[in-house]
């Protein structure tokens, strides 16, 4: 197979087996990757030499405290690195990184100077700000200078509501410039979602948006800040942004905001200096917070030097990202993948910022963009790549995609049929970089690299400096099976803490009681014999069927490859009060579930699959219910059917189509008996079905 050039299977496929290979990189990107030039200069400078990919990551989690402090030196930190071992304590939880080290995120991201662009962000209706690196420098020291003159110092936290904008990056780094603690919610959220987050956090400073687009439509969030501000009692102050309207300061009045002045108040100081405030290692330096699709959302917070040297690791190593490219990922700033975005930063990338929907006012909107703003690498959910392929939507078709060198995924597994898709309809050419990871450790645990091939359906290796691995129900590691995805030794990116969590308690219950010293992520993953890994989805919507365990991933894998379903849901309701079996919901290209479909769906399940993994029953639904982020919402749905109320299943907030989860809810009764009228019912699976 040609270097760089797409798999014969990839082309017009319509069922593609994972593993198949499809794309290789060409002799020259190899040479000009920059971890090829970081092992180069482990071998020149550390008297490291190691001969392949699977050897670099070997070496990164059995020499963590080398790694990491190669990682420091080759990416050039801006900071005192003081005289302590780079690792002092490898316990988990409790690690302690860099002790003696004092440094600043912000300082790092603005190290670059210039007329270039350093953000271009673009709005739904077209509207573009582009802001130079000088710019956004003296943008950030006048930000900075109005922080402090409303009393913001180190440890203080400053919440915002706002968009995918400039002003968000600019009060992010203003705020981390300070030593204060960054938190940040999208606007779409309601004042009891925001609640839920910002008041466990008891913020100084409120900064919030007067209203968003989205496809079109025009939403107003005074009313939302105003209630979400009168259960701060702490504010010292309320700034609001004129978004969309220019009356927006007179109505937040109106509104009884507390302290309340405008951005460019918060702007006024014209020649403000930029400064930064140097603070330890492990000095936070935002807050992050859990989907809540599952319980109360917590509070995950984040330090400065861990997230300083994942970041750079993540996005100089895994994404090939330097001072030459022009980096989107499309995100709001209540998705971990914003902080990843912004962090492009830190090695120079122009960020693109987009703040709408990404299929408005066309489904190939967002490689409309990468086109006319010369994007190097476009990342977005795997929902939106499939549902760019269930569409026949062919990129390459429409927009000159010739400057882009890769593309990411992430938000949920990416089928093996999408990854042909995108070689097939996007470009051959690409690095398709689907990575796995989450808020909690604000990164990837899973990404490739720009010098390995990429295969369907398949992560091409475990991130550098990332001990995992797939563990048994016994703690025993595991490969080439599933097995719950582990992280066995720390990483500097991992959380603080959890914020009110004073003894850690949460913390523990939350990532490692399972396996005491060992991070449990909850997703079920099955690691190869050379390395790559395929994640099989939630490991606690783990399908367990007579002793054979299968991830939902992989049922959807074989359902959605059906060109007659858009999307799935499988739900195992068996322990469930009076049983209920193995539940398949399905949303159709074309409305109406018939018993040659639903037998086609088993048996495509039996033979690929398992017998035993064939559902009881198969539902047809108008819509899958997901997170903001993509992922479904399995575990919420299980619960409703045994007989969860609503309320205390997830806030809908979270969900971002909140009508599809209301509509499983109200017929949740009639799924668990599935009457004739909803159903067409699957025979029980036998081991010899």
């Amino acid at each position: 197979m040609p270097a760089g050039a797409e798999h014969p299977a990839a082309a017009g496929s319509t069922r593609v087996r994972p593993g198949t290979p499809l794309w290789e990189p060409s002799a020259r990107r190899i040479e000009q990757a920059a971890v090829t030039n970081y092992r180069g200069w482990l071998a020149a400078e550390r008297g490291v030499d190691l001969g392949d990919e699977a050897a670099l990551w070997e070496w990164s989690v059995s020499e963590l405290g080398p790694f990491w402090e190669s990682i420091w030196d080759f990416c050039a930190v801006e900071g005192e690195r003081g005289d302590g071992p780079a690792l002092a304590d490898g316990r988990m939880p409790g690690a302690v990184w860099f002790p003696g080290a004092r440094v600043n995120y912000a300082e790092n991201a603005l190290t670059r100077r210039g007329a270039a662009p350093a953000v271009i962000a673009v709005r739904e209706d077209g509207a573009t700000a582009v802001v130079s690196w000088d710019e956004l420098r003296r943008q950030v020291a006048r930000a900075a200078v109005g922080l402090r003159a409303l009393g913001v110092g180190e440890g203080d936290r400053v919440c915002a509501v706002l968009p995918n904008t400039v002003y968000a990056t600019v009060a992010m780094l203003a705020t981390a410039s300070v030593g204060a603690v960054w938190s940040s919610c999208s606007p779409e959220l309601g004042a009891t979602a925001l609640a839920a987050r910002f008041v466990q956090i008891a913020p100084k400073v409120l900064i919030g948006i007067d209203g968003y687009t989205y496809r079109g439509q025009r939403y107003d969030t005074i009313a939302a800040l105003a209630a979400l501000a009168a259960d701060l009692p702490g504010l010292a102050a309320t700034v609001i942004v004129p978004y969309l309207a220019p009356d927006a300061f007179a109505r937040a009045r109106g509104a009884g905001l507390p302290g309340l002045l405008t951005w460019d108040e918060l702007m006024a100081a014209e020649n403000a200096e930029l400064a930064f405030t140097r603070v330890a290692f492990d000095a936070p330096l935002w807050i992050l917070y859990s989907s809540g699709t599952t319980g109360p959302p917590k509070a995950i917070v984040h330090g400065h030097g861990g997230i300083l040297l994942e970041h750079l690791k993540a996005l100089a190593l895994h994404l090939d990202l330097g001072p030459d490219d022009r980096y989107c990922w499309f995100t709001t700033t209540g998705w971990m993948m914003w902080n990843y975005l912004v962090s492009g930063l830190l090695v120079g990338a122009t960020i693109v910022l987009y703040d709408g929907a990404p299929g408005y006012p066309a489904l190939g909107t967002l490689f409309g963009l990468a086109e006319a703003l010369e994007v190097t690498c476009l990342g977005t959910s795997a929902a939106y790549l499939q549902s760019c392929r269930d569409a026949g939507l062919v990129p390459r078709e429409h927009a000159d995609l010739s400057l882009l060198r890769t593309i990411g995924s992430t938000g949920s597994p990416l089928s093996a049929a999408a990854y042909a898709w995108v070689y097939d309809a996007v470009s051959p050419q690409v690095m398709l970089s689907s990575i796995s990871g989450g808020t909690d450790v604000c990164t990837a645990l899973l990404a490739g690299l720009p010098t390995m091939p990429v295969r369907a359906g398949e992560i091409g290796s475990r991130a550098l400096g990332c001990a995992v691995a797939a563990f048994d129900a016994d703690g025993k590691e595991i490969v080439d099976e599933v097995g719950e995805l582990v992280v066995t030794a720390p990483m500097p990116s991992m959380p603080l803490r959890l914020w009110g969590d004073p003894d850690g308690s949460r913390l523990h219950d939350s990532y490692y009681a399972a396996y005491p010293g060992v991070w449990r992520h909850g997703d079920w993953v099955r690691i190869t014999a050379d390395g790559a890994v395929v994640v099989e989805g939630r490991s606690d919507a783990t399908l367990n069927r007579g002793g054979i365990r299968i991830g939902t991933g992989e049922l959807y894998g074989v359902v959605e490859q059906l060109a007659e379903v858009t999307d799935s849901l499988a739900v195992d309701t068996s322990d469930a009060p009076g049983g209920g079996g193995l539940l398949l919901f399905v949303a159709l290209a074309e409305p109406g579930l018939t018993a040659q479909l639903a037998q086609r769906i088993r048996q495509a399940i039996r033979t690929e699959l398992s017998p035993r993994h064939v559902p009881d029953r198969i539902l047809e639904i108008a819509a899958v219910p997901r997170t903001h982020t993509g992922k479904k919402l399995e575990i919420p749905v299980k619960r409703l059917l045994a007989g969860a109320a609503l309320a205390d299943v997830v806030s809908l907030d979270a969900v971002a189509n909140p009508q599809a989860l209301l509509a499983i809810a109200a017929t949740a009764d009639h799924a668990r008996a599935a009457t004739a009228d909803q159903a067409v019912e699957a025979p029980a699976a036998t081991p010899h079905d």
